[in-house]
């Protein structure tokens, strides 16, 4: 490998001309052929250097508004080239090209034109094509070429080539294409950022309502979208942020239930919920599951709201009540505190993807849609469980799946019994999960259990056998499945897989 590359021809095509004229000089003192386009060539030509027109080598002008210039053969080709390669030397002859020993580009102004305008088209047309591409094929070539891309370097640069005679090494070349792949990155990066920012900002051509405050009062909030077309509001004070957050996650949740359901959500979990035959006693036994944390909470019903449900939900302080009617004399009931939130249910969810920002970006994904049957359970004991048992199993998963991960469900005769939610620790999500059912006297007895995510040892399925708990569903796929499974069948226990996870973060 040659270490030392003496400079013949160089190409010059630079947005930002600061000290471009100390290399200019030094190049043309050395006996430098020099190869510019557009506004490079003309200032080096006021220096009274004499120029070689890229589109006389090409036999293009610049065409497309300026978007294609040095995009052709003759120039990546005498940049590309391999003095070392034979074949490479038979092309650069066969087809007249010089090679170009020193490449001095930048980009365009992307990041500038971002923070001086908002207008789209300014702003796509300061994306460099031609240059990226200069300064990368420089880059890869660097035990030919040297690439210069930043105008700080002009200077050091000049004073190197005449310090060394006209020569670069592989050092420094080496050195120069690191800086040059770390600019492209850079502005890839800003450009990415950027479009990143405009699929959210889209949102702003949607309708918008600024909120009283954000999740905390010292931050400001707005929603953009379409409430109208989910909610009706027939009473109460304006939605806040964190009514939003709680109503999604309330939306969401009780879709997944055909029977006469109620739901009582609070920080976006569920912590009471029960399917009965009537919507009031749906209420009274999804109330009983945590009476205290309903306090202030924002209740989900799947049925029209009667007068006997109203009479029964007006006695503690809801915070907001969503359901698809009311009868009118039951909505009288309820108006009857004034800043309770009152919002009817119109339409479903959309389905598709979800998106949330993070750190510089966003992450999408497919909604978890997915609803348990009969058919999708495995069972992997001995014993199985009765029909009675595995319609609260997939009462359970429902719940599961709405719940901050990690999480416990359990539950009998559909009702929600205790959950534990948002913890380290499955374990310590049993142990919660229990803790709540017998804070409001539960009897766990024969109850079931549905976990999130797999369990990672049996120690979860032995505090179940102890609390009386003696059918569980988890999605397996650890490696110590086995072990709950053994300690399962050794207590008579029943356990189903379902093969799908529900994490939430």
């Amino acid at each position: 490998m040659n270490q030392a590359r003496s400079m013949q021809n160089a190409l010059i095509s630079v947005f930002y001309k600061d000290g471009l004229d100390v290399l200019a000089k030094a190049l043309n003192q050395l006996g430098v052929n020099i190869y510019s386009t557009g506004g490079t060539q003309d200032y080096i030509e006021q220096l009274g250097i004499k120029v070689n027109r890229v589109e006389d080598l090409t036999e293009y002008p610049s065409i497309l508004s300026g978007r294609v210039k040095t995009l052709h053969p003759k120039v990546f080709g005498g940049i590309l080239a391999r003095r070392a390669n034979e074949q490479d030397q038979k092309e650069m002859a066969e087809f007249n090209m010089p090679y170009f020993d020193l490449v001095v580009v930048d980009l365009y102004p992307f990041e500038e034109t971002l923070a001086s305008t908002n207008e789209e088209s300014k702003i796509i047309e300061k994306i460099d094509i031609g240059g990226v591409s200069l300064i990368r094929a420089g880059a890869k070539n660097h035990n030919d070429t040297c690439i210069i891309c930043n105008k700080n370097d002009y200077a050091v640069l000049a004073e190197t080539l005449l310090a060394q005679n006209g020569t670069t090494s592989i050092e420094q070349r080496r050195m120069y294409a690191a800086k040059a792949f770390a600019t492209t990155a850079a502005y890839d990066t800003i450009i990415q950022n950027y479009f990143n920012q405009t699929q959210f900002a889209a949102l702003s051509n949607m309708p918008a309502q600024t909120l009283r405050y954000g999740e905390n009062p010292h931050q400001k909030g707005v929603f953009y979208g379409d409430l109208n077309g989910m909610f009706t509001q027939l009473h109460g004070k304006e939605l806040s942020y964190n009514n939003l957050l709680d109503l999604d996650a309330a939306t969401h949740l009780i879709e997944d239930f055909e029977e006469p359901t109620v739901a009582v959500i609070k920080h976006n979990n569920p912590c009471g919920l029960a399917s009965r035959t009537t919507i009031a006693q749906a209420w009274a036994d999804a109330l009983a599951g945590d009476p205290v944390s309903a306090f202030g909470g924002v209740i989900v019903a799947n049925r029209n709201i009667d007068v006997e449900t109203a009479t029964a939900m007006d006695k503690i302080f809801l915070e907001v009540l969503i359901a698809p009617s009311y009868d009118e004399a039951a909505l009288q009931i309820l108006k009857g505190k004034k800043n309770r939130i009152i919002l009817e249910k119109n339409g479903l969810l959309p389905k598709g993807k979800t998106m949330r920002t993070v750190l510089n970006g966003h992450l999408e994904q497919d909604k978890n849609d997915v609803i348990l049957t009969q058919e999708n359970l495995q069972l992997v004991t001995e014993n199985n469980a009765n029909q009675s048992t595995i319609d609260d199993l997939l009462f359970a998963d429902k719940i599961v799946k709405h719940a901050k991960s990690n999480t416990i469900v359990l539950a009998k005769n559909k009702q929600l019994l205790g959950i534990g939610c948002g913890q380290t620790s499955r374990v310590d999500a049993l142990k919660q999960a229990i803790g709540k059912a017998k804070a409001f006297e539960f009897d766990l007895t024969n109850s079931v259990l549905s976990s999130d995510a797999f369990f990672p040892f049996p120690d979860c399925v032995e505090i179940a056998f102890n609390e009386g708990i003696k059918t569980v569903i988890q999605p397996g796929g650890s490696i110590k499945d086995d072990a709950s499974v053994q300690y399962c069948n050794q207590q008579k226990m029943v356990m189903y897989f379902t093969g799908i996870r529900h994490f939430k973060h």
